[in-house]
């Protein structure tokens, strides 16, 4: 069963208003924001990852939930599974700098034990505050499609950390991303729409246009590499597309009629039809196989 095949099965069941049919990245409750994150070892860190890391990205992947709905954060709720003290002591370390680092404050949660050997499944709750939320599904005809940062850093540095030789800075975008809260909050008032890349520039660019029910049209000529990445990876189509596919970016994506006075770049623009699309420059682009991470594939 794919990501999509469950969630489909999810919406048959009963649903609480909040949940937005489940098109969104996190659910309301008046003027509270929760969203939910799980890491499992070996699917989204590595054993070897260090734990205060692990920790810092735990609690980072799901404030970039929050900041790509415009929230504040009040706080989070862990479940976590004890194993290992040395491991433990670790990452609650990281946890605490994580916490102060990034103001938040844990608000409880629940611990349990694996079975010796499992793989660790780390799961953080974080509850925001936003007076008016942004959705992802706002886009209308003729909005510029607009990213933050730069896009690639990160899944270049997850293939550092599995082995390949790289700069520092590209692994820490990987094992330490930082959530933009406060470019979310200022950016919610001014955009149409808004979510962050988790999964990979293209299928969370399509996933807005398909809530917006747009299509979508993204120049890989005009996608933001860091000059990191391009002394990494280079700076030719297909360094372009494996860093607009890579995911784990968190960089907000946004959807806004003309330029903002913030640090985005425009990479594409939405128009009357459905689907996505790809050029470089002035020549179309044939879709890859693959547009970004897909739990299930």
């Amino acid at each position: 069963m794919t990501e999509a095949d469950f969630l489909d099965r999810l919406r048959a069941l009963p649903l609480h208003p909040g949940a937005q049919r489940l098109a969104d990245d996190a659910a309301r409750l008046g003027s509270h924001v929760l969203t939910t994150d799980t890491l499992v070892e070996g699917v989204h860190f590595l054993s070897h990852d260090p734990p205060g890391d692990v920790a810092w990205k735990l609690l980072a992947v799901n404030l970039s939930d929050l900041a790509a709905k415009g929230a504040r954060p009040v706080g989070v709720l862990l479940n976590y599974p004890i194993r290992d003290d040395e491991w433990d002591r670790g990452f609650l370390a990281g946890l605490d700098g994580a916490l102060r680092q990034l103001g938040c404050q844990l608000l409880g949660g629940d611990t349990v034990t694996l079975p010796p050997g499992a793989p660790r499944v780390l799961t953080l709750t974080a509850i925001g505050s936003a007076d008016d939320a942004i959705d992802r599904g706002g886009a209308q005809p003729g909005d510029g499609l607009f990213v933050t940062g730069t896009i690639g850093d990160a899944g270049a540095g997850l293939a550092i950390a599995r082995g390949r030789e790289g700069p520092a800075d590209l692994l820490a975008a990987y094992r330490r991303p930082v959530p933009r809260l406060d470019l979310g909050e200022a950016l919610a008032a001014k955009v149409h729409a808004m979510m962050d890349v988790s999964d990979g520039l293209l299928i969370d660019a399509q996933r807005m246009a398909a809530a917006s029910g747009l299509g979508v049209t993204i120049d890989l000529a005009a996608v933001p590499l860091s000059d990191s990445y391009r002394r990494h990876a280079g700076d030719d189509r297909a360094a372009r597309l494996a860093a607009a596919t890579a995911g784990d970016d968190y960089q907000l994506l946004f959807a806004a009629p003309a330029a903002l006075a913030v640090p985005a770049r425009r990479v594409g623009v939405f128009a009357a039809g459905a689907g996505l699309s790809l050029v470089d420059g002035g020549t179309a682009v044939a879709l890859p196989a693959r547009l970004g991470y897909l739990h299930g594939d």
